[in-house]
């Protein structure tokens, strides 16, 4: 039975959702309350990166919770030192503070470059970032994407950041000025449609930012935690951060990220930032799972070698349909369209039990868990190949 809509009526409105209520899932499916299932090769915007309800990350959540929820950020606790010092320990990045979620921690990154810049360069504070870039919902991570559809929304905006073309290397060094403090980029532009930067493009902004005295900041919150292949997107390249944002897959499903820094940037002050819930032993002991999870010997590899078999796949099922490129890494892969109908593959994909977006009317976005099996990627191909024939 479909839930009638008046039943949603105390949701305040934010998005166009089906009229289906979703009550359970398992691995890379979900189930509403009618007892559909549905193959989710999207997985909460990449943040289910071992799919709906690992035992692993239940176990963690029923251990703690027995333990302690949350005895205030003004002590330490035992699960936000173990997750920082493996975080540190698999990175280039020597501090870390915990937030809830991907668009605080750019808030948080933000804030910590502008501080940084008043200390050490002047007072400057102008941070250069992409067109179509995404950061996150807040007023300054708002301000800082270069969404084009958010420039007249919620003004006046916060002040201080110059958008230029992404993996323009040439725009980016033309708006250095003395007001400028850091770059901010994503190795993958996910909403603008998966879009990866070159590899010389990264490189490149490492090389501006050392010659100008610039941070480099990457927000990972989408292709970290392995969702590119790696542990984080910038492994890939030469172009180590000063400041990392994580987000979405650190936490499994549940409401953590991070921001993290070089010892020689970390220069917040008693005061100078916090938040209730940061960094509280229930959600961090869920980040350890994850990471110790992600750091079993075989686990990229077969990352890499099922993103690679997906990717492959749908590079066949283009070819079958005439339809354009494959790109992105990992398990972070978009499939383009000849004409601005993946909203309605979309809808027909799910009307068929299979959950994937489109971020642009012509593109086609897949982040299944991390963990998804061979045997569900030729589900997920069968299905789409069905509405594909279906649509044309």
């Amino acid at each position: 039975m479909i839930v009638q809509q008046s039943n949603f009526n105390s949701l305040l409105a934010i998005t166009n959702r089906p009229p289906v209520v979703m009550v359970e899932g398992h691995g890379s499916w979900l189930i509403d309350s009618d007892g559909k299932r549905y193959l989710d090769f999207i997985q909460g915007w990449a943040v289910n990166c071992l799919g709906h309800t690992p035992s692993l990350l239940v176990e963690a959540v029923n251990r703690q919770a027995a333990r302690l929820f949350n005895p205030s950020p003004a002590f330490y606790n035992d699960q936000a030192i173990r997750l920082a010092n493996l975080l540190t320990e698999h990175s280039c990045l020597d501090r870390v503070f915990f937030t809830n979620c991907g668009a605080e921690a750019n808030e948080g990154a933000i804030k910590l470059a502008r501080k940084w810049g008043s200390l050490y360069k002047h007072g400057a504070y102008e941070i250069i970032t992409m067109d179509n870039s995404f950061h996150g919902r807040t007023l300054a991570t708002m301000s800082a994407s270069g969404k084009p559809k958010w420039k007249e929304l919620f003004e006046p905006k916060v002040p201080g950041f110059i958008q230029v073309p992404f993996n323009d290397l040439a725009a980016v060094a033309a708006a250095v000025s003395e007001h400028t403090v850091a770059i901010m980029v994503e190795p993958i532009q996910g909403e603008a449609g998966v879009i990866p930067a070159t590899k010389e493009f990264l490189h490149g902004l490492r090389q501006l930012a050392d010659k100008e005295n610039l941070l480099l900041i990457l927000d990972e919150v989408q292709t970290g935690m392995g969702r590119t292949g790696t542990l984080f997107a910038y492994q890939q390249a030469e172009a180590e951060p000063d400041i990392m944002t994580l987000g979405k897959g650190i936490g499994g499903g549940v409401p953590l990220a991070a921001v993290l820094a070089k010892e020689m940037i970390s220069c917040f002050e008693p005061g100078d930032q916090g938040g209730t819930y940061n960094g509280n032993p229930l959600m961090t002991a869920v980040g350890v799972s994850v990471m110790e999870a992600m750091l079993e010997s075989s686990f990229f590899r077969k990352v890499q070698e099922n993103g690679e078999f997906l990717r492959k796949q749908l590079e066949e099922l283009s070819r079958h349909h005439g339809l354009g490129v494959v790109r992105g890494s990992g398990m972070l892969l978009a499939l383009l369209l000849p004409t601005p109908i993946a909203s309605t593959i979309a809808e027909q994909a799910f009307e068929q039990g299979l959950i994937i977006n489109a971020p642009r009317p012509d593109v086609l976005r897949f982040m299944p868990a991390l963990n998804v099996s061979r045997e569900e990627i030729e589900t997920c191909i069968t299905i789409l190949g069905e509405v594909l024939t279906r649509c044309k």
